[in-house]
């Protein structure tokens, strides 16, 4: 069983409390289950995640932790006068004291999507996502100039998911490039990407986490084996050395670890 059961409960797409959830869970050592309550905006929604929090708390005999973003008060009162978990009103928390400081009262606007089709940052990320698919894995040299980036490595370490992160998260146009076996016998970057070496940023990896992977999608292959894993990365990195370009190690680091690195380096 877990330590405790953890609900999100937002009136629009629940996303901000629970990854504003999940960065407070993650100072504590347990183990939860979470149930993500989203589009919780009438009274009577309310009321059916009273019951199931409630519910919850008479089966397992512990306080649920309950994030909510509710900005509705009629929908937050309910919950707030039901609810048998421990409340964690995030909005309340922030929002009213900013109003008194600020003197002004905040739009009260439900979910942070609401007016998203609208916006440019909105259209800016959705082509974002377009070009890192249709320039994910090298499948196309077509408007690399209009890259922000491009990264390069090795096979599997780590190109695809930083490319789409960087481009759901942060609207960047992400190109990816493996790194193949033609490149490391030449000894340099494809000559596809040489016009853009500026906007090149490489992703490396420990050959042993490589192998781990690699195997993953195909057991005792050459192209898994370690003595391979340990071939390409040298060559990768001594490969990046010698152009002078930027790179990091993806092998302990998340996503959004990797991502706030190159962010860092290629924004002006």
């Amino acid at each position: 069983m877990p330590d405790r059961t953890v609900f999100f409960i937002s009136d629009g797409t629940g996303i901000t409390a629970e990854t504003f959830g999940k960065a407070i869970l993650a100072q504590f050592e347990l183990t939860t289950r979470q149930v993500r309550l989203p589009f919780t905006d009438t009274a009577d929604k309310a009321h059916q995640a009273v019951r199931q929090i409630n519910h919850t708390y008479e089966i397992e005999n512990r306080k649920p932790i309950v994030f909510t973003t509710l900005v509705n008060m009629e929908v937050l009162k309910v919950i707030q006068e039901g609810c048998k978990g421990m409340l964690l009103d995030m909005f309340g928390t922030f929002v009213n004291p900013l109003e008194t400081e600020l003197g002004v009262k905040s739009h009260h606007r439900v979910g942070r999507f609401s007016d998203a089709s609208k916006s440019q940052e909105y259209h800016d990320r959705i082509d974002a996502i377009n070009y890192a698919l249709a320039h994910d894995d090298g499948q196309s040299n077509r408007d690399l100039q209009g890259a922000d980036v491009i990264l390069a490595g090795v096979s599997r370490s780590g190109k695809t998911p930083t490319s789409l992160y960087l481009a759901m998260q942060h609207g960047l146009k992400a190109a990816n490039y493996p790194l193949i076996p033609e490149d490391f016998e030449r000894r340099q970057l494809p000559p596809a990407l040489m016009p853009y070496r500026k906007k090149i940023f490489g992703l490396t990896i420990q050959p042993e986490r490589l192998a781990e992977i690699r195997n993953e999608r195909r057991p005792n292959s050459r192209y898994a084996s370690l003595d391979n894993c340990r071939m390409e990365v040298a060559e990768a990195e001594a490969m990046m050395r010698r152009a002078g370009i930027r790179w990091l190690s993806t092998t302990t680091k998340s996503i959004e670890e990797i991502a706030t690195t190159i962010l860092q380096e290629i924004k002006p």
